[in-house]
């Protein structure tokens, strides 16, 4: 056990962390979803590369950043890494980034989709529309994991 200073430290960054991975997460959703509703190629060129970007940033640091506060946290104010309500977080962080990695292959390559197309005067490929149906349904698990770590974070003294 370590200062309560240091644990407060821990516990701000942790949930800093998943404020961050969950407001980037649902405004990255957001703009993707309302620029592929206009059907706009210059409107979707445009969203995506922001997109990208804010995953590369925003999200990539919270991902690295997530479980590593959590461990210090929890080492911090004697908890172990195997207490059920840490381990359900942990399994579903895993099952969360196994959906957010082919994500964020699929936003690239629909950004250069969306480029390619702007820059040639065409319509989305096909190609586009299933990259974005797959991009659409892993975000569902995705979502609803995070939720339930969030309900793991705040249940934990009555779960467990």
């Amino acid at each position: 056990m370590i200062g309560i200073e240091y644990a407060f430290a821990l516990k701000f960054i942790h949930v800093l962390a998943a404020a961050v991975l969950f407001g980037t997460g649902l405004g990255i959703a957001f703009f993707t979803w309302m620029a592929h509703r206009t059907g706009d190629v210059a409107t979707i060129a445009a969203i995506a590369p922001i997109v990208v970007v804010a995953d590369a940033v925003f999200v990539a640091t919270a991902v690295i950043v997530q479980p590593l506060s959590g461990a210090l946290l929890a080492w911090s104010i004697g908890y172990s890494l195997l207490d059920g309500w840490i381990a359900a977080s942990l399994i579903l962080y895993v099952l969360v980034g196994l959906c957010w990695l082919p994500v964020v292959v699929v936003q690239i390559r629909m950004r250069d989709l969306a480029r390619a197309a702007l820059k040639n005067a065409a319509p989305l490929p096909q190609e586009y529309r299933r990259l974005y149906a797959i991009w659409f349904w892993l975000g569902w698990p995705a979502f609803a994991g995070v939720l339930a770590i969030f309900a793991l974070m705040i249940w934990k003294p009555v779960m467990w």
